[in-house]
């Protein structure tokens, strides 16, 4: 609690110092390459029968919108003086934006993965060993990202006088749902300008993304929040189905409980106990999901739906045959969803979808799904 109440006073101290803005900002446009793009999808629009646009996230350095919280949060960790950051990683892009700050920063970096996770996101692992990480397998339970979340949790409480945690979605104990949130919501205040400027509209009528944790969501929501005619779609992983139980879809099929220190909707059984999840995207491999998601959903300001692995992989391969960008699968879910069930944004004359990763991560394992094998040289 002593290290969550100091993080708490450092992100209301430092978060609205103009000093620390200027410094998240300037290192964002110097660094980071923003703002990103926003991009109209044409043909994509052409064949779903609404206008979409693609928040550019993919373009970002590191390849997601990771980066931008890994920014803030290092920023805080100096000013708190942590000379060590450990991190949680699923897909791994995470990890690899934390590694990367880590290395611009000069500090010790430990990323906790799965051992799952680390199979099928052999190169991110490469990456964030190159920019000076440390990974360390999880090989507990599933060995995916929740039990990379616990494996972290404990090392922090055992190293709180020198480490700062930086977790990667609007997720675990408050403050860290507000803090990711916040420095996730440039994704939201940078659409809202480019919307316009492109369009001459003030407002699109929807903004869709996948939600895993949810802090791409969170991110490009929280800026609309207090627009009430902007109708929020978020996309859950319904893995091999909604009915067969192998999903990571906790806001459709899970029930309210408390995970790594927050209360949510998680994916579990009648006695409590956490269903281990599954989704074809490491990213989206979470039983659980952000408390402001959550919240969403509960006042009807959120629609969620749930795009199994095989419509996952047809966004995949359609957006990149269509638009020449290649997405990462977790947003990939949003477009597989839109593709076959155009209807959900039929109300909606103009859409932004956030693309929040590119899928160089993901060349491996959709190789492997449909038995090809990609040649290393």
């Amino acid at each position: 609690m002593a290290a969550l109440e100091e993080l708490q006073q450092a992100h209301e101290k430092y978060f609205g110092e103009e000093k620390f803005q200027r410094e998240f900002r300037q290192i964002l446009a110097e660094y980071a390459g923003r703002p990103t793009p926003l991009t109209y999808a044409g043909k994509f629009s052409e064949e779903i029968g609404t206008e979409i646009y693609l928040k550019r996230e993919d373009l970002l350095h590191t390849g997601a919108h990771k980066l931008n919280n890994t920014i803030g949060q290092i920023l805080l960790a100096e000013r708190m003086d942590k000379k060590r950051i450990i991190a949680e990683t699923g897909a791994g892009q995470h990890g690899v934006a934390t590694a990367t700050v880590c290395a611009y920063f000069d500090k010790e970096c430990v990323v906790y993965m799965g051992k799952e996770d680390i199979k099928r996101q052999a190169l991110n692992v490469y990456r964030m060993e190159l920019l000076g990480a440390e990974v360390r397998e999880v090989t507990s339970s599933g060995g995916t990202l929740k039990d990379a979340t616990n494996a972290a949790i404990r090392d922090w409480v055992s190293n709180v006088d020198n480490t700062h945690y930086l977790i990667g979605s609007v997720v675990g104990p408050y403050p860290y749902p507000a803090i990711v949130r916040d420095f996730q919501a440039v994704i939201g205040r940078e659409t809202k300008k480019q919307f316009t400027e492109m369009t001459g509209s003030n407002l699109p009528d929807g903004l869709i993304a996948c939600v895993g944790g949810g802090s791409n969501a969170m991110g490009l929501y929280a800026d609309f929040i207090p627009d009430k005619s902007v109708d929020f779609f978020g996309v859950e992983a319904a893995g091999e189905g909604l009915a067969s139980g192998r999903h990571s879809a906790p806001l459709l099929e899970g029930y309210p409980g408390v995970l790594h220190g927050s209360k949510s909707y998680l994916m579990s059984d009648e006695d409590g106990q956490v269903i281990i999840p599954h989704s074809i995207s490491a990213g989206l491999d979470y039983p659980g999901v952000g408390p402001q998601l959550a919240d969403l959903k509960d006042s009807g300001r959120l629609e969620v739906v749930g795009a199994t692995d095989d419509l996952a992989l047809k966004g995949f391969k359609r957006l990149s045959e269509l638009e020449g960008i290649i997405p990462a699968l977790e947003p990939a879910h949003v477009v597989g969803y839109l593709l076959e069930n155009p209807g959900l944004v039929e109300k909606c004359g103009q859409v932004v979808l956030n693309l929040s990763g590119r899928g160089d991560k993901d060349m491996h394992s959709v190789a492997r799904h449909e038995n090809k094998e990609i040649q290393s040289f």
